[in-house]
C-alpha cells in the first residue's frame, strides 16, 4: 500500500473511529446523570460534540499508528482507541453498586447501536446507482461495523478497568467484588500482554466472526 492508499484509508477510518470513541464516552455521562451523578453534566461531558472527549494519544496517533502498521506491516491486527474517561462519582449514584452496572454497559450498547447505524449506511449504499461516492460510502459503512463491533466486544471482557470488568465487579457479592477490584492496577498490563502474546485475538476473533454473521444476516450484506 502506497502513501496515496494509506491516507485513502485513514480518511475513510476518521469518522467512524472518532465517533465510536467519543460517543462511547458520553454515553457513560449520560447514564450516569439518569442515576444521580451530574459530575459529567458540570463538566460539559454529556455532549455529542467529538471535540469534548478526543484524546489526543488514545482517540488520534493510537488509531493511526495501528492502521499504518496493519497495512505496512503486519497486514492485520483489531483497531482500537480511547478517549478522555468520563468521570462518573460512585458514591453520587442513588444505589452505585446496581447503577453502575448500568454506566459500565452504556457505552458498549452506544458502540453496538453505532455498529447498526453504519450497517444501515452500508446497505444504503449497496442500493444505490453506481457514483463516486458508493464506494467510500461503502468502505466507510465497513469501517463503521468493523471499529465499533470491536470496541464493543474489546470493552466487554471482564478486565477492570474494562467495561466488562466493571459490569462483572456489580454482579458479584460485595466481598468478592471488592477483592476483584484490587486487579485493577493489573488490568491495562494484562491487556497489553494478550495483544502482543496473540491471545487477544484468539479470544476476540471468534466472537468478531459471529458478530459480522449476525449483521450480514440481519441486513443482507
Amino acid at each position: 500500500m502506497d502513501v496515496s492508499q494509506l491516507v485513502q484509508t485513514i480518511a475513510i477510518y476518521a469518522l467512524p473511529v472518532l465517533f465510536a470513541i467519543t460517543l462511547h464516552e458520553a454515553a457513560h455521562g449520560y447514564v450516569a446523570r439518569h442515576f444521580g451523578d451530574m459530575t459529567a453534566y458540570a463538566q460539559g461531558r454529556i455532549s455529542l460534540n467529538p471535540v469534548r472527549h478526543i484524546d489526543l494519544v488514545g482517540t488520534i496517533i493510537v488509531p493511526i499508528a495501528i492502521l499504518v502498521a496493519t497495512k505496512f506491516v503486519s497486514g492485520s491486527g483489531y483497531l482500537f482507541g480511547w478517549a478522555k474517561p468520563v468521570p462518573v462519582n460512585y458514591s453520587a449514584l442513588r444505589n452505585p453498586k446496581q447503577n453502575m452496572m448500568w454506566v459500565a454497559a452504556a457505552g458498549p450498547f452506544a458502540n453496538l447501536a453505532m455498529a447498526i447505524a453504519w450497517a444501515l449506511l452500508l446497505k444504503f449504499a449497496y442500493v444505490l446507482p453506481e457514483t463516486s461516492l458508493s464506494d467510500p460510502m461503502r468502505r466507510m459503512g465497513a469501517a463503521g461495523i468493523e471499529v465499533n463491533i470491536v470496541l464493543m466486544l474489546l470493552n466487554l471482557l471482564p478486565i477492570l478497568p474494562l467495561d466488562g470488568g466493571r459490569i462483572l465487579a456489580s454482579m458479584l457479592p460485595h466481598r468478592i467484588a471488592w477483592q476483584y477490584s484490587k486487579l485493577e492496577p493489573w488490568g491495562f498490563p494484562i491487556l497489553l500482554l494478550l495483544l502482543f502474546s496473540g491471545y487477544l485475538g484468539i479470544i476476540l476473533g471468534p466472537m468478531l466472526k459471529a458478530s459480522y454473521e449476525v449483521i450480514g444476516t440481519v441486513f443482507q450484506l
